[in-house]
């Protein structure tokens, strides 16, 4: 399976905790990552500095669904399943 252009879900939806290339902290879930072009594209793809995590993320079907609205709800709610506690 592949990206849907334009969906951008995992590069909005999900936090990182290990830092990236201008966002020293990682990223926080909810917000879209700065390298998010404005046609919702990853602006590293396919650069050396695209972080590992990043690169190891793979569409699915079961995380991807049949739209976008599909994976944000789906990774708005496994963010929330292993948010730390607070």
């Amino acid at each position: 399976m592949e990206c849907r252009p334009g969906c951008a879900a995992c590069c909005i939806i999900i936090s990182i905790s290990s830092p990236i290339p201008g966002m020293p902290e990682g990223k926080p879930a909810g917000i879209p990552c700065i390298h998010l072009t404005s046609e919702r594209r990853c602006g590293l793809f396919g650069r050396p500095e695209r972080p590992e995590v990043c690169g190891g993320l793979a569409a699915s079907l079961e995380m991807c669904g049949t739209s976008d609205d599909h994976a944000f709800a789906y990774l708005e709610e496994l963010e929330r399943l292993t948010a730390p506690d607070m």
